[in-house]
């Protein structure tokens, strides 16, 4: 990994994302649209800070502007200008589990409202799912192959394990990660409202009294570079991804199965293709949403697969929940976690649920050199991803 980029409601950049995470403060607030929704916490984004004056990308749905954003930050830092490379031999992979939420409400309130010839043609252009992508690529010149997945709210931790699949097998020299969702509008907060999925005291990731997450809006890019192609423009080197699993529950379509047995094998399918074992693990980005089933289930496979206890995070009680963004935004805290030997604390985390045999980090940053970490997402539907993360 060479380059990476964040745009959250902690900030508009990677260093007030990452300086929330490590202060451990959480960014949820009183959602700025009393009455439109169920419930009344929410992260947003202040796009504004985002996306500079009079630029095109104002007129882009805000999932594409913010991951168009973190793409520009993430490639600035890999110190790449698009005009020295060939685009043919660049991919982009987006992982977006929503596509553009507010384009497609303001379409639907036009259509209500003043029918079918109120509704932008440029509808279709916001609201797929492909967009974020297709935007990054339009933007940037790229060729090779461009693609999304969307595996929920494992997205983002998919579409770093394609990328590195599509340089494993000289597609590309350099793949573009992305993930980016921008989903806090009313029938989507309605919809994981009637799941009995969100809180609206506060994300508590692991703690007794947590009741579910806060949603949020957000985006992560990643650049992941073939090692010679890195050498050969003497590249920033900042961490190294070493291995990567995929696996689906085929339980429930939106609860985990109930002892985490897909999971588990995820993280030690990831472990394996790393050439490392569990005591290898430095420390853990848990996925940690703050739901009561989905944290027990983590912290019980956790237990079981790191009998040495490993200091374990969570960045939701920070940023919420970014849904297929989560993933990418989390690979790249983690990343700078290693860098700095250092594993943020749990925002929201004051009890934790002593049925957990797993060391959670509260409070405060936890000096701790370690040279690999893992990163954990799992998604509706039963979807598991996981990513081995090395110092460089």
């Amino acid at each position: 990994m060479t380059g990476l980029g964040l745009v959250t409601a902690a900030g508009p950049d990677t260093e007030a994302t990452w300086a929330a995470i490590r202060a451990g403060r959480a960014t949820a607030r009183r959602d700025p649209e009393p009455g439109e929704l169920p419930i009344s916490l929410s992260c947003r984004v202040d796009l504004a800070d985002s996306t500079p004056r009079h630029s095109p990308a104002l007129r882009l749905d805000p999932c594409a502007r913010m991951g168009l954003t973190a793409v520009t930050q993430a490639l600035e830092r890999a110190k790449i200008d698009p005009a020295d490379w060939d685009p043919a031999r660049v991919a982009i992979v987006t992982g977006c589990s929503l596509g553009g939420m507010h384009t497609a409400q303001v379409a639907a309130a036009r259509l209500a409202a003043d029918g079918p010839t109120s509704v932008s043609p440029y509808f279709l252009t916001g609201y797929l799912i492909n967009m974020v992508s297709a935007t990054v690529a339009l933007h940037l010149g790229v060729r090779g192959p461009v693609l999304n997945v969307a595996t929920a709210c494992a997205s983002g931790t998919t579409a770093l394990g394609t990328a590195r699949d599509l340089l494993a097998s000289n597609q590309c020299d350099i793949a573009i990660v992305c993930g980016a969702d921008a989903a806090v509008t009313p029938a989507v907060v309605t919809g994981f409202a009637q799941l009995g999925a969100l809180s609206d005291r506060g994300s508590r990731p692991f703690d007794t009294a947590r009741d579910g997450f806060v949603i949020a809006e957000g985006a992560g890019a990643l650049v992941l570079e073939r090692p010679e192609h890195a050498a050969a423009r003497s590249a920033p080197h900042l961490a190294r991804l070493i291995g990567y699993a995929a696996t689906t529950d085929a339980h429930h379509l939106v609860a985990p199965h109930p002892e985490g047995r897909e999971a588990e094998r995820a993280l030690r399918a990831a472990l394996a293709e790393a050439g490392i074992g569990p005591g290898d693990v430095g420390h853990v980005n848990a996925h940690g949403t703050s739901t009561p089933r989905g944290d027990a289930v983590e912290a019980s496979l956790l237990a079981r697969v790191f009998t040495h206890s490993p200091p374990v995070t969570s960045a939701k009680g920070t940023l919420g929940h970014t849904l297929g963004a989560a993933g990418a935004i989390e690979a790249a805290l983690t990343v700078l976690a290693l860098r700095e030997d250092t594993v943020p604390p749990v925002a929201g985390l004051t009890e934790p649920d002593p049925a957990f045999a797993i060391d959670l980090v509260t409070g405060a940053c936890r000096q701790h050199e370690n040279d690999i970490a893992v990163s954990n997402s799992f998604g509706f539907g039963g979807h598991n991803a996981v990513v081995v993360l090395a110092k460089a």
